[in-house]
């Protein structure tokens, strides 16, 4: 039997009896926040959100006793019905038996078709992951959507891949670290790694929203924690076929968030997982995501954890990070309104004294009337669950 502390019940007051969570107004900002679903132990994470054209909203994430090393993890989601007050009961959207199923990322392509793109884990290693998605035009239905489709994404970058990469190293500014004789610098390691086809194949990952295109191209955003940086696969056929770009080179640029420009340019910010200081990382393409600039320090902190970014009707864009070097405790909203150029903070969604309560991996969407909705993962004292969050101007 389970008893719940004072401040559980009245945790679970506020966000259950009334549903949602009114914060202060900043300026001409408000958050309003729920939980997906009631606080529990098992670990929840790597939320995505996707606006139906019927009007509900669409959730997902990973669930179980862990992540790569715990086997019983797999893909679950929950629907909040248009003109419902609270979210419904969660159901199992993927899972593939006795392997972890990990970063599920949901996307509706212009042609209104519902995409699942998630990882599945060999070996109970991040550098086995293999890329899976679903896809169905039959999602209005209660529970899960009825998928129609389901197929591996097999990505073949060429020998150019490993040329690239030393040649983008060559561009990137010297980190003066010194290394002892036997010990080969990072650099030459993940070259060498590079000329194996098997290596440069396997182990792209999942984490934040397809970009699509006025062209109709869709890119993928991926990442490999084996080479500690960032590749977009790309379809110009609805998601049939697959091709990968050149790889975004860098010291841990991982995770790429994705927005066009509105003169065609294409611009990827990503976690830091290098050396310090410890920066939102930026590349850009003049090509529709195929090759990729130099990756660059942005002035924004970021403690090596996931951001999502998202442009709005008005052609602002926002971004939600951790800005902060290190730790998950504080989650912020940053604006620009010159297209990425500069950025400011503009609001703080969570903010905790405790260095070790985690608000992360963030999912910002827009409904097709405009409203800006949030998803992140909430782990604080013991309480594990997705936060939903709407934002209004």
């Amino acid at each position: 039997m389970c008893v719940l502390s004072q401040f559980q019940k009245n945790y679970f007051l506020i966000f259950f009896l009334f549903g949602f969570l009114f914060l202060s107004k900043a300026q001409d900002l408000e958050v309003k926040k729920q939980l997906i679903f009631p606080s529990q132990k098992q670990h929840v994470h790597s939320s995505s959100l996707v606006s139906l054209p019927n009007g509900d909203l669409l959730a997902c994430w990973f669930q179980g006793s862990g992540e790569r090393k715990a086997n019983d993890v797999k893909i679950m989601g929950a629907r909040l019905k248009k003109g419902d007050f609270n979210w419904g009961k969660p159901f199992e959207m993927a899972d593939t038996p006795s392997f972890p199923d990990c970063n599920p990322v949901l996307f509706l392509s212009q042609e209104n078709e519902l995409f699942l793109f998630w990882i599945v884990i060999q070996a109970n290693r991040w550098e086995e992951a293999i890329l899976k998605y679903k896809k169905t035009r039959d999602y209005t239905s209660e529970g899960p959507p009825k998928w129609t489709w389901q197929d591996i994404i097999l990505l073949k970058p060429s020998e150019q891949f490993k040329k690239t990469i030393e040649y983008k190293f060559k561009q990137l500014p010297d980190r003066n670290l010194g290394w002892a004789e036997y010990a080969q610098p990072y650099e030459r390691m993940i070259i060498k790694a590079a000329s194996d086809k098997s290596k440069r194949q396997k182990g792209w990952m999942t984490r934040t929203k397809p970009l699509q295109l006025t062209s109709g191209r869709i890119l993928l955003p991926l990442y490999s924690d084996g080479f500690n940086f960032s590749i977009i696969a790309f379809s110009d056929d609805n998601g049939k076929n697959w091709n990968c770009s050149e790889p975004l080179v860098g010291y841990g640029n991982i995770q790429p968030s994705l927005e066009e420009k509105q003169n065609g340019e294409i611009v990827a910010y990503m976690r830091d997982n290098g050396d310090p200081p410890n920066r939102v990382l930026m590349s850009y393409s003049s090509d529709q995501g195929e090759h990729w600039k130099k990756v660059i320090d942005i002035s924004i902190p970021n403690p090596g954890s996931s951001l999502h970014t998202l442009k709005m009707d008005n052609g602002h864009w926002l971004m939600v990070n951790n800005n902060i070097e290190s730790g998950r405790n504080v989650l912020n909203l940053n604006r620009s309104t010159d297209e990425g150029k500069t950025w400011k903070s503009i609001y703080e969604i969570e903010k905790s004294k405790n260095l070790k309560d985690s608000f992360s991996y963030p999912s910002l969407i827009k409904t097709s009337e405009g409203e800006i909705h949030l998803s992140y993962s909430l782990d604080s004292k013991q309480k594990k669950s997705i936060v939903h969050a709407v934002i209004s101007f």
